[in-house]
């Protein structure tokens, strides 16, 4: 697999479309951070850690629902592994009037762009959610 954030946003994008109430997606610590920060958002219920049937980590993700329709309603890949995305502080963009979140990869840890911009850091934008 070469993008593996990128797969977990597809597998989170498909299981909605679907009416599922979880997800499983190959746990790593970087799915993990961006996991935690769509949690926050309130963009997921959560998740948890747990093994497969192998004995491979995973992470079980709750999706979230509002009247029947999904919470995220777009989900998109900014940097992915042939093209990577950095962008300084005054440069992360702001989804949709600020209504949505770009998540971002600083050297102080993964946050949303308004954590970002608070701590005056900037860095790899991973995905933008709306």
């Amino acid at each position: 697999m070469n993008d593996p954030v990128g797969d977990m946003l597809t597998r989170i994008r498909n299981s909605q479309m679907r009416g599922k109430s979880t997800v499983s997606t190959p746990a790593s610590k970087l799915r993990g951070w961006v996991l935690d920060v769509l949690a926050d958002e309130g963009y997921i219920r959560g998740y948890e850690k747990g093994t497969d049937v192998n004995g491979h980590p995973t992470l079980e993700i709750s999706l979230k629902y509002y009247e029947g329709a999904p919470v995220i309603r777009e989900l998109k890949r900014v940097s992915k592994p042939g093209r990577r995305v950095y962008m300084s502080v005054n440069d992360i963009p702001q989804v949709r009037q600020g209504l949505g979140v770009s998540i971002v990869s600083t050297s102080k840890g993964v946050m949303s762009d308004a954590a970002a911009r608070s701590q005056n850091v900037g860095g790899e934008v991973i995905c933008t959610v709306f």
